[in-house]
């Protein structure tokens, strides 16, 4: 079984979903933990394999959360957000910047 580790912004993100949310989420990283892959998590696109997305839609809003098993012993949580994009199931491009230059800070940091 492998750590699940937070980026503190993604944390405190995550922090604010509904409570049913939080445990689902919690469910699908443990199952990730255990090197298995939850039915609500998928690859993240172009940004290299190892980078999974959980999406999880609630009532009427839809949440994902972004980690990462490709970064040492430890899995790390990147970004938690509540998507309120209009262009359908796509992750809006801010998002994806974000994740993307937070992969680069712990690659950094774990040199």
């Amino acid at each position: 079984m492998r750590e699940v580790a937070w980026v503190k912004a993604a944390l405190k993100d995550f922090g604010a979903f509904p409570q049913a949310v939080q445990e689902r989420m919690k469910d699908a990283l443990a199952i990730a933990s255990l090197g298995e892959k939850a039915d609500i998590a998928k690859p993240m696109k172009g940004l290299g394999s190892g980078v999974f997305e959980i999406a999880l839609p609630y009532r009427s809003d839809a949440y994902r959360a972004v980690y990462a098993v490709q970064l040492g012993d430890v899995i790390w949580v990147i970004h938690a957000f509540q998507k309120k994009s209009t262009s359908g199931i796509a992750t809006p491009k801010r998002e994806i910047e974000l994740v993307k230059t937070r992969l680069k800070r712990i690659e950094e940091m774990l040199r």
